[in-house]
């Protein structure tokens, strides 16, 4: 029997965290019989109760604690370590407590893992959950001689194009399935470097270095919350200053350099971080001044 743990870090966001273990727990029941499948939660110090009330609701849940200062990487590291050590768990899936998968999610993971090549990575096909039919991403590709770094289909509508199992060069924290060895071999994740953004894509990315094969099977369908994720500027001065030193932002300028520094074999890959800083900077000036004379920027 296939024994696998669906891993992820909370802190605080509890009404997330209700909805998706509401939901996580609806789509186990039909699959216990062809597989394990345990849950790790790793509750990085919340404040809002969290932890208290997994442990009250969902006592299957094996929930360990963080004081604080573990961030997704580290919080994810923590869960794999006890899902290997003491579930002797094989394969791992990374999750997040603001995604929603498909009904048939882990029926078909399971049965894509009963034929499955240890050496291969897989990731899921992942949706903006507020954007009908809106793909979020099908894995990232990353070239470290230009520096160009992207998600495949982000942001467009999906179509039969996206249907196709697609490799790629690293895959983002949800969604992605590894086997124990993998970790094994490579290590864990880098959460001194990448403590949240990076930690997911230097993690594939260091494995794809090493011969690990990384696609992604479209069957396999979650849908993500974005619109509490991360730290944009959105306007305001003091929010664009924190974006790009803050750690939870996707937009840390040290984080982006580090990577580089990791990855990339040319200096000319360095120039992708120029353009990215330019358009992020003078996105803010541009719409700091159209919003004087009254246009304002449709968010969605």
């Amino acid at each position: 029997m296939l024994s696998l743990a669906i891993v992820y870090p909370v802190f605080n966001g509890l009404q997330y965290t209700q909805n998706g273990l509401h939901s996580l727990f609806s789509l186990q029941k039909i699959d216990t019989q062809n597989a394990k499948i345990h849950v790790v939660i790793v509750d990085d110090g919340s404040t809002d109760g969290t932890y208290e009330w997994i442990k009250n609701n969902y006592p299957q849940v094996h929930l360990l604690k963080g004081k604080g200062n573990l961030w997704w990487s580290g919080g994810i590291n923590m869960a794999v370590r006890y899902a290997i050590d003491q579930l002797e768990c094989d394969y791992i899936v990374w999750w997040n407590n603001d995604i929603l998968a498909k009904a048939d999610y882990f029926s078909v993971l399971i049965t894509l893992l009963k034929h499955d090549d240890i050496n291969t990575i897989i990731g899921s096909k992942i949706y903006h959950a507020h954007l009908k039919n809106t793909i979020w991403s099908m894995g990232g590709l990353f070239d470290p001689k230009s520096g160009r770094k992207s998600m495949i289909g982000s942001a467009e509508t999906d179509s039969l194009m996206y249907e196709e199992i697609t490799e790629c060069d690293w895959l983002p924290g949800m969604g992605t399935i590894t086997h124990k060895s993998v970790y094994e071999r490579i290590g864990m994740l880098d959460a001194e470097n990448f403590p949240q953004y990076h930690g997911d894509s230097d993690f594939t990315f260091r494995a794809k270095k090493v011969g690990y094969k990384i696609i992604v099977n479209p069957a396999l369908k979650i849908f993500n919350d974005t619109l509490h994720s991360g730290i944009r500027h959105r306007e305001s001065s003091r929010r664009l200053i924190q974006s790009l030193f803050s750690i939870k932002s996707n937009y840390n300028i040290g984080k982006d350099y580090l990577f580089y520094k990791k990855h990339s074999e040319s200096i000319l890959a360095y120039s992708i971080l120029i353009v990215k800083y330019s358009k992020y900077i003078g996105g803010f000036f541009k719409w700091k001044l159209l919003g004087m004379i009254g246009i304002k920027r449709n968010r969605q």
